[in-house]
């Protein structure tokens, strides 16, 4: 069973940082990417950023600068340093990983809530 742990959520003030952890277990087949999604409240889940097993990352306009997304294809972990965090930031972050064995599969952590608020 692939399950997906996230840490490291929490409640900063504007300007802060927060970094983000996620390790995945259970995987079958190999890791095509981690990333991280986030959600706000009455908005649809949006990409914050993503790297694949071969070390490309992809982040959103709104984080590009501020965050930094960094993955260890051995212990199948993906980590988000957040910088520069300001009241937009503030969401239900998910750890997301998409693995490959016969087909693609996505999983999804179960969230963590960062808060950014004076």
């Amino acid at each position: 069973q692939v399950q997906l742990v996230e840490s490291g959520g929490g409640w900063v003030q504007p300007g802060g940082s927060l970094t983000l952890s996620c390790a995945a277990s259970g995987i079958i087949g190999s890791i095509v990417s981690m990333g991280w999604y986030r959600q706000a409240p009455g908005k649809q889940r949006e990409l914050v950023a993503t790297i694949t097993s071969g070390g490309r990352t992809d982040y959103s306009d709104s984080v590009k600068g501020r965050f930094t997304i960094s993955g260890d294809n051995a212990k199948n972990t993906v980590s988000l340093q957040m910088n520069s965090l300001n009241p937009e930031d503030t969401a239900v972050y998910y750890c997301n990983t998409e693995t490959r064995r016969y087909f693609i599969t996505n999983y999804w952590g179960q969230g963590t809530q960062v808060t950014v608020s004076s």
